[in-house]
């Protein structure tokens, strides 16, 4: 079982983002699995230019650190998303990340994987951070088992407060990928998302026909 944490602070190995996530991470090794952390910030992610040349083959025109990050989550059990607030939402190199993901979002290929997410904040904020996290989870047709957000109120030392929680977090999405988890309104958005999805699966069967055929193995489209 592999759990791996996409940080989004600028701050990398400083960041109390990272600290949280990390102990999310903890909790998941407690339960048994195996953790690893990408901190964007050390990464090349070059941001999405809207060319849709991706939906043609499914690679990127830009030659970046995106597909190995992308190797990375289709080599895990559960991901897991945390970002600093910045103006009420994600950080810009999380958004970036999340553009590039688009392809991934749209042939659902971490479907059946389990999630969830962690945000920081100076006063507010975090909760909302925290729900577009999961949202771009369920996109990628990622379930999610919960989240997490601290405001620190400035006083980076208080995220130690939320290590339990952090930890429980943790445990809970390990134990999602050991034994399932069911959430209906999730499931029923990513179904939702599929038909969606589908109209530019069976446009493209020409030419993604690997693909095509496995959403028709799935049973996602007739």
């Amino acid at each position: 079982m592999k759990i791996l944490a996409i940080h989004g602070s600028p701050h990398t190995t400083r960041s109390t983002t990272r600290k949280l996530a990390g102990f999310i991470l903890e909790g998941a090794a407690e339960a048994g699995a195996e953790t690893d952390m990408i901190d964007l910030c050390d990464c090349r992610v070059t941001p999405c230019t809207a060319c849709e040349g991706c939906s043609f083959n499914g690679i990127c025109v830009y030659e970046d650190d995106l597909p190995s990050i992308a190797e990375r989550m289709n080599q895990a059990d559960g991901i897991v998303f945390a970002s600093p607030v910045y103006i009420d939402n994600v950080s810009g190199q999380m958004k970036i990340f999340f553009d590039r993901l688009a392809d991934a979002m749209h042939y659902q290929l971490l479907a059946g994987k389990y999630g969830c997410s962690a945000a920081t904040t100076h006063t507010s904020g975090g909760d909302e951070v925290v729900a577009y996290q999961n949202h771009v989870l369920n996109y990628l047709g990622v379930i999610s088992v919960g989240g997490l957000s601290v405001a620190t109120g400035g006083d980076a030392e208080t995220i130690d407060n939320s290590a339990a929680s952090g930890r429980e977090l943790g445990k809970k999405l390990a134990g999602a990928i050991r034994y399932g988890f069911s959430d209906p309104k999730q499931e029923e958005e990513i179904a939702g998302n599929r038909i969606f999805f589908g109209e530019l699966v069976i446009g493209n069967r020409d030419f993604r026909t690997e693909e095509y055929e496995r959403w028709v193995r799935m049973g996602w489209i007739g």
